[in-house]
């Protein structure tokens, strides 16, 4: 990509991520200069910066001056086994990069941080909005409730916007997450598959529908200092999910319960209100079936 001095920089963590590759085609086709954040060796406009080390962080970012961030870099697992590394990697390095964008020579004018639909837990409402107090069920959720606590200290100094995006998944996504694990079987032809709990409910979007929420919350002034649920508001039970990828496929696979899966203190039903969301931008994740991602998952090359 060719810089030109009257463009925008965003600057994007986790940028080789999953999501990161969709916010990143985002913000470039809406006319901004994307400089990635990555832990791997850096490529064009990118630098490799691990945001655990408070002092390259601090050294490395403070002389520049992004007009927007979007940080994404984080563990995003929530079955990952190491608390300690999901507590450094979540809430930690969030800290540095905060710490370090408010000693910039110019302020962004916005700073979005991805938290997660997870630090609801298990309040036992039918639908989860903005104003419920969350009760996180396992270490990933009260990590990213802990990031977003740590990240109001700083919303004096710095336009900060939380997004809590819900289950969203699209082309690309690891097979360690639960609908490309599925989809990829289909597509493989095998004729066996486990599962954990096939009954759980969950709000799933599309990654481009997300990507194009996130850039909008980065434009809109009256963000700053708020959270956000992105996600559909509506939600598919696993099973039905299953029946979509037979009818896709064309055949039925054989769904084995692995209680290796079932996770402890599962949140049986996880849909979010996408009102507060869809009142500021006018948009919200929702427009693009599920069905319509699937296909686009299982017929990509």
């Amino acid at each position: 990509m060719t810089a030109r001095s009257d463009q925008p920089l965003a600057l994007v963590t986790g940028a080789r991520g999953f999501t990161g590759r969709y916010v990143r085609a985002e913000l470039e086709r809406s006319g901004y200069r994307v400089m990635g954040v990555v832990q791997e060796v850096a490529l064009n406009d990118e630098i490799t910066l691990d945001l655990r080390d408070r002092a390259v962080v601090l050294g490395t970012l403070a002389p520049m001056a992004p007009d927007v961030v979007v940080h994404l870099a984080g563990i995003p697992l929530v079955a990952h086994g190491d608390a300690a590394a999901l507590y450094q990697t979540n809430l930690v390095a969030t800290r540095n990069l905060l710490e370090a964008l408010a000693q910039c020579s110019g302020p962004p004018r916005s700073v979005l941080l991805a938290s997660s639909g997870n630090v609801y837990g298990n309040i036992g409402a039918e639908v989860l909005d903005e104003s419920m107090a969350p009760r996180p069920a396992n270490d990933y959720a009260v990590s990213k409730l802990a990031m977003e606590h740590m990240a109001r200290l700083w919303m004096e100094r710095l336009p900060i916007v939380i997004a809590r995006p819900f289950n969203y998944t699209g082309v690309g996504q690891s097979e360690d997450f639960l609908l490309p694990k599925i989809v990829g079987h289909f597509r493989r032809g095998a004729r066996v598959i486990e599962l954990g709990n096939t009954q759980v409910a969950r709000d799933f979007s599309d990654v481009r529908e997300v990507a194009r929420c996130y850039r909008g919350l980065l434009e809109v002034p009256a963000a700053a200092g708020r959270t956000f649920n992105v996600c559909s508001g509506s939600v598919t039970v696993l099973d039905d999910v299953l029946d979509m990828m037979r009818a896709l496929a064309g055949y039925a696979i054989e769904v084995r319960i692995n209680p290796a899966f079932v996770r402890g203190q599962e949140i049986a039903r996880l849909r979010g209100s996408n009102a507060l969301l869809h009142g500021v931008l006018g948009d919200a994740p929702g427009t693009i079936p599920l069905e319509a991602t699937l296909r686009w998952m299982y017929t990509s090359i």
